[in-house]
């Protein structure tokens, strides 16, 4: 009987539990995988908010496209806004202040599809996304001025 006395003495001796020195390894790990992942996070949503602006440019630059083939141009007379099957400009909405074309007045082969963002939620007014579209051979080929954001 002694000797479980003894033992049982000794167990609860025993350390239970986790060191000051464990926990701290531990918040220090997690302190670290914060400073990394938060600025990969706020960049993620930047990106996400911007996808819509360029999305806002998709039924204009369609629209272009087949008015381009169908015409066989790109003067503002027949692709511009409300002609040529070209939606009219885009107003306000949640992501967009708004869709501008500027279809070529003298220049029959280019086309500028203009999208200005609400500034906000780390995109500025200043993002503005430009779709420059040249007319060649039948087929509008669209180059952007995206940066980062893209």
């Amino acid at each position: 009987m002694k000797n479980v006395k003894s033992l049982n003495r000794q167990s609860l001796n025993k350390a239970k539990g986790f060191t000051l020195i464990e926990l701290m390894i531990v918040v220090a790990i997690i302190g670290i995988l914060a400073a990394v992942a938060l600025p990969q996070y706020q960049s993620y949503t930047q990106k996400a908010k911007y996808t819509e602006v360029v999305l806002a440019s998709s039924s204009f630059k369609t629209a272009i496209e087949v008015c381009a083939q169908v015409e066989g141009t790109l003067l503002i007379a027949t692709c511009g806004h409300s002609l040529g099957g070209i939606p009219a400009a885009a107003g306000a909405s949640g992501i967009i202040t708004s869709v501008t074309i500027t279809a070529g007045s003298t220049d029959a082969s280019n086309a500028v599809i203009t999208v200005v963002p609400v500034a906000g939620g780390g995109i500025l007014a200043s993002d503005t996304y430009i779709l420059t579209g040249t007319l060649t051979s039948g087929k509008v080929t669209w180059a952007d001025n995206c940066t980062t954001l893209c």
